[in-house]
Parts: structure tokens; C-alpha cells; sequence
């Protein structure tokens, strides 16, 4: 095997992992006739539609991560959206098939591509887009290589998917009213991305977590490691009757759906700590740090050397 260095690492799996457009293409008919989406109502009034575990493909749509919504008395709050305009309308259509109260809120877990591609069919609503203060600047910054690799991967499933910026920025901490249901959003710092953002449902106790949160599907870090850590600390301490994760089933048990990805990640650093202090290379890291530990996971193969790459990147310098 050729040795393989840090930019072709981290560029080769940015290319393969992340994706989103900066352009509208033309409205598809498939978006006027979704695909069904199943969802589960997990606590009273709220729902998840669960992604599969697979990188995006026109076969599933980019529905790969798991999308929500809460209905209040007066209104709803959906929470990502997918990875297309087509799934973006068929979580339109199941909320149409749930409820008639309007959408008041499409609210942004974090930039990448298979949580807010679906935005653009939500513009019809009249809905307020939603997310952390720094999703913009990121999502702005990659958006040329998020439409051309979408564009190739999805192809005619792609068609009328475009970029939607948020309308409205989370700073810190925000509260959005529902109608008898409050929502509170709060801004994390760098962990999975730059701009992470959990929602916590006060009247079910569930808690939102996005990407923050994997399960089953291997994590992936687009961050800081270290940051991310620290943030799993602090959210460990928070109660909640069930949390959602970004990917993984509808609701998972709180705090003890935490254990695996800690775990990942305790043995990520400690392997990748061990091989700089010993003088090896990250060609060298990709092929033995954590190795037994990321077996545990779908898509190990697809993402795990990726997270030493931009795991060792931020290790080596302490």
C-alpha cells in the first residue's frame, strides 16, 4: 500500500462524506410525488423518521440521518430535514399526515448535507429556518463541493435541492414557543462540527441531539475530538426520558446510550497519543489506532480512518 498523507486523508474523505449544493436545480416531479417516509411517534407529539445507515445514494435519497418533528398546540417544529428536496417533501407529507397545524420552525441540527439538503421544500410553509449562529460561514464555505459531489451521487434524485440559509441564529441558548410546548436550542461548541445544535422538548423530556450523538453508525468528526468529549461530558449531566441521535434508532435510553461513543473516542485518543509519542506517522495511525474498537461500528470502513486523520491532526500539536 502507497503511504498516504494528511491532505489526501482529510480531502479524499471530505469528498466522500460531506455534500450540499450552493445552487437551486429545477423543481423535480419526484419532489410533486415523495417516497413514504415511516415515522414513529416516540413520546406524545414527536415524531422521527429513522435514516438508514449507508452513505447517501439515489437509492435511499440521502435520507441517512434520523429527522424529526414536535407538534404543539398551535404549530410545529421540524428538525432536519435530509439529504434532498424529495426528502425534504415526503417529511413534508408525513407531517401533512399527522397534523394540519402549520410549520413554524425548520430547525438545522448542523451543516452537514444529509440534515439540511431537504430545507428547500419547507419554503412554501412560510417557516423560520433555524440554526447555530456559525452553520452560515460553513455551510457557505463548502457548498460548491457539496453541490458537485450531490449532483453526482444522487443524480436525477437531486433535482430541485438548494441551499437554505437560516433566517434566524442560536448564539448561545434560545426558546421557541409551540403553543403549550416549549422548545429550548442550545449552541455547543466545537465537537462533531463547528456549529452543533441540541433541542430539548421540556413537555416530553426528550432531548435532540443531532450529530452530537451516534448510534450503531461509527461517529464521525468534522470538529475537535477533544471538544467533542468535552461536550459529551456536560450533556451526560443533563436529565432527559429519551434522547434522539443524528443517526441510530428513533430514541435511545439517556445517558447510557453515551458508554459506546465515549468509549470510541477514549480509545482513539489514547491509541493516536501513543503512536506520536513513539514517532509514527499518520500513515501509520490509519492502520492500527483504535483499530479493534472501530469494528464495533457500521461504517467503520467508510469513516473511521477518516477520524484518526482529523483526530491526529489535533492530538499531534498537544
Amino acid at each position: 500500500m502507497r503511504p498516504i498523507n494528511r491532505r489526501q486523508l482529510i480531502e479524499g474523505a471530505a469528498l466522500c462524506t460531506l455534500a450540499a449544493p450552493s445552487a437551486s436545480l429545477s423543481t423535480p416531479a419526484q419532489a410533486a410525488n415523495p417516497p413514504v417516509l415511516a415515522v414513529a411517534e416516540i413520546a406524545n407529539g414527536v415524531f422521527v423518521a429513522r435514516g438508514v445507515h449507508e452513505v447517501m445514494t439515489a437509492e435511499n435519497g440521502g435520507h441517512i440521518a434520523n429527522l424529526s418533528f414536535v407538534v404543539g398546540s398551535e404549530a410545529v417544529a421540524v428538525i432536519d430535514t435530509g439529504g434532498c428536496a424529495r426528502t425534504g417533501a415526503a417529511l413534508l407529507a408525513a407531517i401533512a399526515a399527522k397534523t394540519q397545524k402549520p410549520v413554524r420552525y425548520v430547525i438545522n441540527t448542523h451543516m452537514h448535507p444529509d440534515h439540511v439538503l431537504g430545507n428547500a421544500p419547507f419554503r412554501a410553509t412560510g417557516a423560520e429556518f433555524v440554526s447555530h449562529a456559525k452553520m452560515p460561514r460553513g455551510l457557505n464555505s463548502r457548498s460548491a463541493r457539496y453541490l458537485a459531489h450531490n449532483t453526482q451521487v444522487l443524480g436525477a434524485e437531486f433535482a430541485g435541492t438548494e441551499i437554505v440559509l437560516p433566517t434566524r441564529l442560536v448564539a448561545t441558548a434560545m426558546d421557541l414557543d409551540l403553543g403549550g410546548r416549549r422548545l429550548t436550542l442550545t449552541a455547543h461548541g466545537t465537537a462533531h462540527t463547528d456549529n452543533d445544535l441540541s433541542i430539548r422538548d421540556h413537555n416530553s423530556g426528550t432531548l435532540i441531539l443531532g450529530d452530537l450523538l451516534f448510534c450503531e453508525h461509527i461517529p464521525t468528526i468534522d470538529g475537535s475530538i477533544r471538544g467533542w468529549m468535552r461536550e459529551l461530558d456536560r450533556l451526560a449531566g443533563s436529565p432527559a426520558e429519551r434522547v434522539v441521535p443524528g443517526h441510530g434508532p428513533a430514541s435511545v435510553s439517556w445517558p447510557q446510550a453515551l458508554a459506546p461513543q465515549r468509549r470510541y473516542f477514549e480509545e482513539l485518543i489514547s491509541g493516536i497519543k501513543d503512536l506520536i509519542k513513539n514517532g509514527k506517522t499518520l500513515s501509520e495511525a490509519v492502520e492500527s489506532a483504535a483499530l479493534e474498537e472501530s469494528r464495533s461500528w457500521m461504517l467503520s470502513n467508510e469513516y473511521h480512518r477518516r477520524n484518526i486523520a482529523t483526530a491526529f491532526a489535533e492530538l499531534e500539536w498537544e
